[in-house]
């Protein structure tokens, strides 16, 4: 067995970041703030290098993030022109004529032994005709495009509105940078030329930059994109390809004007052979169009999406080629990938910044003290592995339990899905059962929406909702679609709450 690596001697052990972008200023950031001045941290980016700048909408625990660094939210929001997210609307995916919305927060409240969902199953069961939705705060404020903190009454059950952000992110990434640089990140311009090796061990021992620099670290943390360069180029980390699964391997982003109102949620819409992003911002409108290039031409995606924008394009399409997957180890020997240098799951549920977010608190759980151990490489690999598998059925949940027309969609129902989530879907098809596995990212409350709104319907309920009465459990209905509706009644307009406490400055004020 080979022994632990030390990983340094010298009283401030190096950190090598590899590549900026938001991965890079995220790691950057979150090292200033918890490990300087005891770790020396080093970044490597070149301005010639562009980023896929595609991560524009989040989940709610990046405030989780924001708020560890200390970073003010109006600040925040204002300097990334950003807006804020109370869920993600899902068009045309169980039809043409479906939507739906998977709303961050909770819906109705638990009763007794059991969540809210059986008492609804059986109130639609006996003919009742609220919707899921009546009873989510956080879709009631979505589509009245109100958004604002919620206020918690004394005494009262917990507020069940969650928010996360829409932003620009190399905004959020040069935002991250200046806060980076200001703890004592040290930032090196220049181009990766080749990494270096140790004889012995194996393990990274510097970067080569252009005009004969060497970057020396004893933890290297890889976000130099798809490219890879240290996990996959230097180290041959093996990569497991889930294109059986998701199929989408291109997309292209196209910003337009924005359009008001300022909605206060990203919009997922199903196309021929894939589905169209849309992601509100202060200045624009991001949008995008994640396609298989197996079932549709470049040129006929390029001229769908721009059939398909809300207002002027702001430039032509970008390209972009992926192979949706995760390195088999997220850490190899001295070496952490994070962004797309570990992986790539499509956007379809803004997972991508979530998963830096979590590559990044993993790592600092785990952070070598004098040597590397491969117990603590071995966990830490664990649960990256776990947590990226976990999104990775939810967002394929969304491809198989579809409800459209077309080949692309036919191939995606009669896929062989993994077992783990075959597992899910049999146990709520069953009496709408959902089970959550020890920490993965999304709830009971998540699941419940998305398979629902895609047209899974449960063949019964828990027995224990039977319990109420025909009137006990009209009273707790109407409560319920009550205390959603007052909750979302009492936020201003999104763009109203925006413009009173964080309103970007005016796009031609903003540095090129």
């Amino acid at each position: 067995m080979r022994k632990d690596r030390r990983v340094s001697e010298r009283e401030s052990p190096t950190i090598v970041i590899a590549g900026g972008g938001t991965a890079g200023w995220m790691a950057a950031a979150a090292f200033a703030r918890f490990l300087a001045p005891r770790w020396r941290i080093r970044l490597v980016e070149s301005e010639a290098i562009g980023t896929v700048g595609v991560g524009e909408a989040t989940i709610p625990p990046i405030r989780a993030f924001n708020a560890g660094l200390g970073i003010d939210e109006a600040e925040f929001v204002r300097e990334t022109q950003g807006s804020f997210k109370l869920g993600i609307e899902f068009a045309g995916w169980n039809g043409p004529d479906s939507r739906y919305i998977h709303a961050f927060g909770g819906i109705g409240r638990p009763l007794g032994l059991i969540g809210f969902l059986p008492y609804w199953l059986r109130h639609r069961a006996e003919g009742g005709t609220r919707g899921l939705w009546d009873f989510a705060p956080g879709a009631v404020a979505a589509y009245q495009n109100r958004f604002g903190h919620p206020q918690q009454r004394a005494g009262g059950p917990p507020s069940g509105i969650a928010w996360a952000y829409h932003f620009d992110a190399s905004l959020y990434a040069a935002y991250l940078r200046r806060y980076a640089e200001a703890r004592g990140v040290e930032r090196h311009e220049g181009r990766i030329l080749d990494v270096a090796r140790d004889g012995e061990s194996g393990d990274i021992s510097a970067l080569i930059l252009d005009g004969e620099r060497m970057i020396e670290g004893d933890l290297f943390v890889d976000c130099t994109g798809f490219a890879a360069l240290l996990a996959g180029k230097a180290l041959g980390t093996p990569y497991r390809d889930w294109t059986h699964w998701l199929p989408c391997d291109r997309a292209l982003a196209a910003p337009c004007a924005r359009t008001d109102p300022l909605t206060p949620y990203t919009r997922a819409t199903a196309r021929a052979a894939g589905w169209q992003w849309r992601i509100p911002l202060q200045h624009r409108t991001g949008n995008g169009l994640v396609y298989s290039s197996a079932h549709i031409a470049d040129d006929a995606a390029a001229d769908m999406l721009l059939a398909n924008l809300d207002g002027e394009a702001l430039g032509d399409p970008r390209p972009l080629r992926f192979t949706t997957g995760r390195r088999e180890q997220a850490w190899t020997r001295n070496c952490v990938s994070l962004g797309l240098a570990g992986g790539f799951l499509e956007p379809l549920e803004s997972t991508s910044i979530h998963l830096v977010q979590i590559g990044i608190a993993e790592l600092l759980k785990f952070l070598p003290g004098r040597a590397i151990a491969e117990a603590d490489r071995a966990a830490y690999n664990r649960r990256i592995a776990f947590e990226t598998d976990r999104i990775r059925d939810f967002i394929v949940l969304h491809y198989h339990a579809n409800g459209r027309e077309g080949d692309f969609w036919r191939d995606c129902r009669a896929m062989a899905i993994p077992d783990t989530l075959a597992e899910k879907i049999a146990l709520f098809r069953a009496n709408g059962r959902i089970v959550r596995v020890d920490e993965e990212l999304f709830t009971e409350v998540g699941w419940m929406q998305v398979m629902l709104g895609q047209g899974m319907e449960p063949l019964g309920y828990h027995p224990l909702a039977d319990a109420l009465t025909a009137d006990q459990l009209a009273e707790f209905i109407a409560l319920a679609a009550a205390d959603a509706g007052r909750q979302a009644a009492a936020l201003p307009l999104h763009q109203d709450f925006i413009a009173a406490r964080c309103a970007a400055p005016s796009p031609e004020r903003i540095p090129a």
